[in-house]
């Protein structure tokens, strides 16, 4: 009397499912990181009512402490134009510096920033939180 299993199930491991939870899990990093912002300098911007919108060819950044940024690079106010001058020459139409200061920034040197702007012939453009005025 043979007592064997004749027929031994084996175990199998069913990848199917894997690839589309792999599929969806690269589409979801891929927006959120498109949605990411690349300026982490934490600024504390004015407020104001209207959204006007712009294509930002560069972002130069004031602190609190009047340090600029250009991107997140700290730059002296001095070198800011030399600075510039590659990222403004790469657009073939109306480049824009976004301006992102803070609030408590003297307006001299948001001013300074317009001005070294215009002397490179682009339109500068100031960053401002859409909650409304304070």
């Amino acid at each position: 009397m043979n007592l064997r299993n004749r027929h031994r199930d084996e175990g199998e491991v069913h990848t199917g499912p894997l690839n589309d939870i792999l599929f969806i899990l690269l589409l979801f990093f891929l927006i959120v990181s498109t949605l990411a912002n690349p300026n982490v300098v934490k600024l504390s911007q004015p407020k104001s009512k209207s959204d006007t919108k712009s294509k930002q060819t560069v972002v130069v950044s004031i602190n609190a402490d009047k340090q600029f940024f250009v991107g997140t690079t700290p730059v002296a106010l001095a070198e800011l134009k030399s600075k510039l001058q590659p990222f403004l020459a790469k657009e073939a139409d109306q480049p824009a510096v976004v301006i992102n200061a803070d609030k408590s920034v003297p307006i001299e040197d948001v001013v300074a920033v317009m001005r070294v702007a215009r002397d490179l012939g682009a339109k500068s453009v100031l960053a401002v939180d859409k909650n409304g005025v304070q």
